[in-house]
């Protein structure tokens, strides 16, 4: 079958080829901003745009373009959209037996406050999602108990979006940074070490900014004390265990000690003034005293269990059963795209020489993130006695609320796998590349980019990683440091992801009102990428 090769430059001038490049992404973010479409139609329409870009601009046959785009809607349906269908599922479970009830207790027994709750729950419990499963559930999760634990839901969906930035570097185990390092040839340890030397620095950034987005400067003065023992704690261990042992357990291990932390440190002081969102709730008397540990426990088990199986699917002697040569390897199913997989060819410098571009969906059902939800939702159904009925009502409440977001999700990955079949994203990243001394202070941008178009911080490396190295070692500088620098960027892009924003809102039952979540987050996804440009800039 005829290949094509990619032209990263048809218009023979790299910005006016990258302005035709951004024109996709662009149109998107008018078509959900200003036009106020909604996602999964912005998405849809975006299909089209991509694929003239394509077609016209960059010359890449139509047969390519729509299997790229079926590509895309695939890798939406499994893992991304199955993901949050799943974790929402759950949820849904404690929430129909009355078990949710227990669990926005226990968070109560700790502390009232609702801006400590946050810094509990968004912060350090998503945190450890992100760690153990991330790909979406940690915010899907975090955001329906902020609204169970009364928090307006739009404001719930955006802060467990900025609040991912702590540990959406590093999760899940860790592949964002050892995938785009063992791409090019880097030590993941060392790529870990300089993304130390900033996020654990944002980390604590973030647990103020959290608290300052409900309750502004006033909350900040309130819980001082409560916010430095969660930041620092959870950023000073992240700083350590990336430095020493890599960035695998960073999320685990920081939000653990922050959750201690703050929970010990609650025992022996409580801000002055209980902020609670719902003004009008009465106080609580203490009503959390008469759940004994034993309810408690069986209340968060969905969770324990998602956590448990979550972590045990990621570990490292698990994962190599599945792997080509593993014992479990068949039960990993690889399809070749047809019309697609190694016909496209890409060409330096995004690659040292001319290399087909593989396209292989990979169909996990035994081992995924997918897989360990499931299992903690069966296992569910099994200690609360759901009868079938209740089991039954619960999932086909939850597919029809999601079935939006799930068409949102499948849509944008649709035409970001065009923009990348098609060299279109490639083009963005040579146009900064151009920038010569000043590249340090631009590739954050690529990162940011990559995951703004895949909703991955780990896709935004594979799709940019080498480029930031080659870049690097042109301009004199350590390639590590710049394959960092691209994770970084890529984690800022994170909260205004098409994708993790249809995640968002289907979490929190606002299917529809993507484009009003965008514009809460857009801001400080902005403002965060400028300032992580210019520490790159500063001090690589």
């Amino acid at each position: 079958m005829l290949t094509w090769s990619q032209n990263y430059n048809p218009l023979h001038n790299i910005w006016l080829s990258a302005l035709m490049a951004a024109i996709p992404i662009l149109f998107f973010i008018i078509a959900l901003t200003i036009l106020k479409l909604k996602g999964y139609i912005a998405g849809a329409l975006s299909i089209l745009v991509a694929g003239i870009v394509a077609v016209l601009v960059y010359g890449m046959p139509i047969r390519m373009i729509v299997s790229s785009a079926l590509y895309g809607i695939f890798a939406g349906i499994w893992p991304v959209a199955s993901i949050v269908l799943a974790a929402i599922f759950l949820y849904k479970l404690t929430t129909k037996t009355g078990q949710f009830n227990i669990i926005r207790k226990s968070i109560a027994s700790i502390t009232e406050d609702q801006r400590i709750q946050v810094l509990l729950v968004a912060y350090s419990f998503g945190a450890f999602l992100e760690g153990a499963a991330g790909f979406g559930a940690p915010v899907a999760i975090t955001a329906a108990i902020l609204v169970g634990l009364g928090f307006n839901a739009l404001n719930a969906a955006a802060i467990c979006l900025i609040a991912n930035i702590a540990g959406g570097a590093f999760g899940a185990m860790g592949i964002p940074v050892n995938v785009p390092a063992q791409l090019t040839g880097l030590d993941g340890l060392i790529v870990g070490r300089y993304t130390a030397l900033v996020l654990p620095l944002m980390s604590i950034l973030v647990a103020f900014l959290l608290v300052f987005i409900i309750d502004g400067f006033k909350g900040i003065r309130q819980t001082f004390p409560a916010i430095l023992v969660s930041g620092f704690s959870f950023a000073i261990t992240q700083f350590v265990v990336l430095y020493f042992l890599g960035a695998e357990l960073a999320d685990i291990f920081a939000a653990i000690v922050s959750l201690v932390a703050v929970s010990l440190f609650l025992r022996v002081w409580s801000p002055k003034e209980v902020y609670k969102i719902q003004q009008t709730e009465t106080k609580s008397t203490g009503v959390v005293e008469n759940y004994s540990l034993n309810q408690i426990i069986y209340a968060w088990l969905p969770f324990i269990l998602l956590t448990v199986f979550v972590t045990i699917f990621n570990l490292n002697f698990v994962k190599a059963l599945f792997v080509p040569g593993g014992a479990l390897a068949k039960l990993v199913f690889l399809i070749p795209v047809p019309f697609l997989n190694n016909l496209v060819i890409r060409k330096p410098p995004i690659v040292p020489s001319d290399a087909p571009y593989a396209a292989v969906y990979k169909l996990d059902l035994f081992s995924s993130t997918v897989t360990a939800i499931v299992l903690a939702a069966i296992l569910t159904i099994i200690i609360f006695k759901c009868n079938w009925k209740l089991v039954s009502e619960t999932a086909s409440e939850t597919f029809k609320e999601l079935l939006a977001p799930i068409l949102t999700i499948c849509s944008v990955l649709a035409f970001a796998y065009i923009c990348t079949y098609s060299g279109m994203s490639s083009t963005l990243g040579l146009a900064f590349a151009s920038t010569g001394d000043k590249f340090p202070l631009f590739s954050p941008i690529l990162g940011w980019i990559g995951v703004f178009l895949t909703g991955s911080v780990v896709n935004s490396g594979s799709l940019f990683a080498p480029l930031q190295a080659v870049t690097a070692a042109q301009i004199g500088i350590l390639p590590e440091t710049m394959v960092a620098v691209n994770v970084m960027g890529g984690t800022m892009a994170k909260m205004i992801s098409p994708q993790s924003v249809a995640v968002a809102t289907a979490a929190v039952g606002l299917v529809g009102q993507e484009s009003k979540l965008f514009k809460m987050t857009v801001k400080y996804s902005l403002s965060l990428l400028v300032l992580i440009g210019i520490v790159s800039w500063s001090i690589f």
